[in-house]
């Protein structure tokens, strides 16, 4: 259940008023696009005047201008109100360590109370983009343009070698299927608007390798298949499952299956949202192009995200 309409028209309003001094209020508010004739006195309560500006505006209007209230002043806490209206996750994305293709990560606290993450070893084997993450989500040109500015290559070059550097740290057929439908099907209709879909992405990190565990597995999913973020707080996980999801040394297993599930209704409880393919369906190339295409284009529509 949503939330009173009240609760974002406050964060709003505490949001400006206390990142604006009482003489800039007023062309602020403009700056924002609302009217703002017959608003009070900002000089008596700042927060109260924005109130009286946005307390007829409807909620469509009030999401977006909480987002665009979110990218000048970066509030943390408007944020985590305006996702209870729009769902997806709450929380800061501070780094996405992604396309692991080797050993294992060795990754340390080098700051816990800010929880700063460092690769100390094997980090040659995994991609850490660093960048912030805003309200327009990760694009496929936000990638290309740190990893430009990583590898110092042309544009040409940084996005071809980007590309294959994703490809090869897939980890079946199927998806390196679903990962070259996307870019092929989507780069040339989506354009600039492309979002990324960023493989083998590290959600849980247990330090120790199963080998060490003795297979006594401690946190049921370290990595994501498919991650794409197509806002700061939408997410989206792709899952292609192959047998070791739902089976143990060739045989059903109830509780590998419910260890999945279970992993899921988590992530969808905190706002992710999780589709999963069937590696069996994908097994054919063409029919399984067929479902990824019709995948994706109802994903960007349900998103509003214009197909050319």
């Amino acid at each position: 259940m949503k939330p009173p309409l009240r609760d974002l028209q406050d964060a709003i309003a505490e949001t400006i008023a206390g990142e604006e001094m009482a003489y800039d209020i007023v062309e602020m508010c403009k700056y924002f696009g609302l009217q703002t004739d017959g608003g009070g006195d900002p000089w008596k309560s700042k927060r109260l005047y924005v109130l009286s500006l946005i307390k007829p505006k409807s909620e469509d209007f009030l999401i977006d201008l909480a987002t665009k209230v979110i990218e000048r002043y970066q509030s943390d806490k408007l944020k985590v109100v305006l996702s209870r209206f729009t769902g997806g996750v709450s929380g800061e994305i501070k780094n996405i360590i992604f396309a692991a293709n080797g050993p294992k990560p060795d990754l340390v606290l080098t700051d816990a109370v800010h929880n700063t993450v460092d690769i100390v070893a094997n980090a040659q084997y995994c991609l850490v983009y660093d960048k912030p993450i805003t309200s327009k989500g990760l694009l496929w040109n936000d990638l290309v343009s740190w990893w430009k500015e990583k590898s110092g290559c042309d544009d040409d070059q940084a996005e071809r070698n980007l590309y294959f550097r994703l490809k090869a740290s897939l980890g079946s057929k199927v998806e390196e299927l679903l990962f070259l439908t996307y870019y092929r099907e989507f780069m040339t209709q989506l354009g600039e608007k492309l979002p990324a879909l960023v493989p083998q992405v590290y959600l849980h990190y247990d330090p120790k390798t199963l080998k060490e565990l003795q297979g006594k597995r401690r946190i049921p999913r370290e990595r994501m298949d498919f991650l794409m973020l197509f806002s700061d707080t939408s997410r989206i996980v792709l899952e292609v499952d192959g047998k070791h999801h739902y089976a143990k040394e060739d045989m059903a297993s109830p509780q590998e299956y419910a260890r999945m599930v279970s992993e899921d209704r988590k992530l969808r409880l905190r706002g992710y949202e999780v589709y999963r393919f069937g590696g069996f369906e994908l097994s054919e190339t063409e029919v399984g192009k067929t479902i990824l295409k019709g995948f994706f284009r109802a994903l960007f529509d349900k998103h509003g995200i214009a197909l050319d």
